[in-house]
């Protein structure tokens, strides 16, 4: 590991069937992450668990998404990859978090009204309490920049108040770091293939919403020839896009991909039909997710592997965890 002071912490839920969204949303900033930084890269199970999970199901989850860290290009030799339930620190830095993070800050989070739905009175405390878990897993480790994507960004603003808290009460100055956002100059966020106001997601009925990680080259070609767009040609300014969100989305997706910026993909399709850059997209997301794809199904069927992998992380992350928890319980006033 380099000497780098940065400390990047991140962490994916284990919701399985992997998707284009993890991969340009997530997998592919941690690579290049890991390139200058000490990284941290955690499958959050015990976020899973917020909602009910099949026990038999989650198993599989944790390591495929373990599987699909591998197959986008972490090295578990450059960055620490664990699962977040192996390391107990998690859950006992969550609940000291717990009697340090306000009601207040808690009720302003928009993530738990949309996720609790209607009757939230039917959610799990766990839903609820969950960003301040959230904190812990950053806090835990002193991490210093925590990649985000707009969804998450009110969660690391309430981790750095409760830090701020935590080192205010406890008179330890400057005890926690107070975590950076890194946002990805491209996109964070790759909507539906039939919606373009919804997130891609592995939960939408419609298959051909999402491309799969683990989706055929013809998969993807299907997929991105039914994707919904308007009748409309390719306008030249991002300004015209505005009301134009499964539009937006493509060319998004293909900016992304391909490292080119929006602006430029516009110069260069302004006018045309979307036919022709739906065969471009199809051609660059073959060449990039196909051989992710390949990868993860080689991965996924090696079982003992992968969980090598999480026992090798497990063992860095603890050591780590240990030594922060045990200044923090002493900070706290803990025997």
């Amino acid at each position: 590991m380099s000497n780098n002071k940065k400390l990047v912490f991140s962490g994916v839920q284990p919701t399985g069937n992997l998707h284009l969204g993890n991969y340009l949303g997530a997998f592919k900033n941690f690579v290049s992450l890991q390139k200058e930084s000490e990284c941290i890269y955690c499958v959050v199970d015990l976020h899973a668990i917020t909602v009910f999970q099949d026990p038999k199901k989650l198993k599989e989850n944790i390591l495929e998404t373990t599987a699909g860290f591998l197959a986008s290009g972490l090295d578990s030799n450059k960055s620490i990859i664990f699962n977040q339930s192996s390391v107990s620190e998690h859950a006992e830095l969550g609940w000291i978090l717990n009697c340090v993070a306000r009601l207040g800050w808690l009720n302003r989070m928009t993530q738990f009204k949309d996720k609790a739905g209607s009757d939230k009175e039917k959610a799990s405390v766990g839903l609820y309490i969950y960003p301040n878990l959230m904190a812990a897993d950053i806090l835990l480790y002193k991490a210093t920049h925590v990649p985000v994507g707009a969804d998450q960004k009110q969660h690391l603003e309430l981790c750095r108040d409760i830090a701020q808290k935590f080192n205010n009460d406890f008179k330890s100055k400057n005890f926690f770091p107070l975590p950076e956002p890194l946002i990805q100059k491209n996109i964070s966020r790759v909507m539906s293939l039939r919606d373009g106001l919804k997130k891609m997601s592995k939960s939408e009925e419609s298959d051909y919403g999402r491309i799969n990680l683990k989706d055929t080259a013809d998969d993807i070609s299907k997929k991105i020839k039914k994707a919904k767009t308007d009748s409309l040609p390719i306008p030249e300014s991002e300004k015209e896009l505005e009301k134009r969100p499964e539009a937006l989305n493509l060319l998004n997706i293909y900016s992304d991909i391909t490292k080119t910026s929006l602006k430029k993909v516009l110069e260069e399709t302004k006018g045309k039909e979307f036919s022709y850059l739906k065969e471009r997209l199809s051609e660059v997301l073959i060449e990039t997710i196909c051989p992710v794809g390949k990868k993860l199904k080689e991965l996924t069927s090696d079982k003992t592997y992968l969980e090598e992998v999480l026992k090798k992380g497990r063992e860095k992350a603890s050591k780590k965890a240990e030594e922060n928890l045990k200044k923090i319980r002493e900070i706290v006033g803990l025997l």
